[in-house]
């Protein structure tokens, strides 16, 4: 039959003919095959990453047309930049997610009942108080040395200015050591504060881990 009068090859045949004839020369150079369908819908093939494919996957294929790998699209530097970015950002949340996890294990290891829990706040507070009635019985020693330098200084009429160096310098050396005492007292007061605000923001996070372990 006369090849003006043969029917039209469907669309199928066209493209692994086109198939074959890539596939044959890729070989032939020792190159891939590369095969996508573009934004239009069309089959696109080529012995070389396909320009027109470049914001969407493409698959290399071997001789036999099996995938051999499948190439991702490939992006502006704005868009790999976002892309990077989001997947820092993932990376990020999943980290930290593990390690609250891992705190989580850690708390209940540590405290594993309320008495527990209950025992080492009041272990530390003790603590603190201890420290806090050391502090207030050296502040009570300073003020009757105090008393015992302002008896000295009735002699002078309590006139600092008139006093001798060694009273001045042993007035001054109380009142430094009085505000020390002072600041001290006051840290922790403040660090009682702060530890019984650790122990109830984990009481409240350990009465949901101990319910649902």
């Amino acid at each position: 039959m006369p090849a003006f009068l043969r029917p039209p090859l469907p669309p199928t045949s066209i493209a692994w003919g086109v198939l074959l004839v890539v596939s044959t020369v890729a070989l032939a150079q020792g190159k891939g095959i590369y095969t996508c369908i573009d934004s239009k819908g069309r089959r696109i093939t080529s012995d070389r990453p396909i320009t027109e494919c470049l914001d969407r996957e493409q698959r290399e294929l071997t001789g036999s047309g099996t995938v051999k790998r499948v190439v991702p699209p490939s992006y502006t530097a704005e868009e790999r930049a976002r892309i990077d970015a989001q997947k820092k950002a993932e990376e990020a949340l999943q980290a930290r997610i593990a390690e609250e996890k891992r705190r989580d294990r850690a708390l209940l290891i540590r405290y594993p009942n309320k008495p527990v829990h209950d025992k080492e706040r009041a272990d530390a507070l003790a603590q603190i108080d201890e420290v806090i009635s050391a502090v207030n019985k050296r502040a009570q020693a300073l003020l009757d040395q105090r008393k015992d330098i302002s008896a000295e200084l009735e002699f002078y009429q309590n006139d600092v200015s008139k006093a001798p160096l060694w009273l001045r310098r042993k007035l001054e050396d109380n009142e430094q050591q009085v505000a020390v005492q002072q600041r001290f007292v006051v840290e922790q007061t403040q660090e009682k504060l702060r530890l019984n605000a650790r122990f109830d923001e984990e009481l409240v996070k350990l009465r949901q881990l101990w319910t649902t372990r």
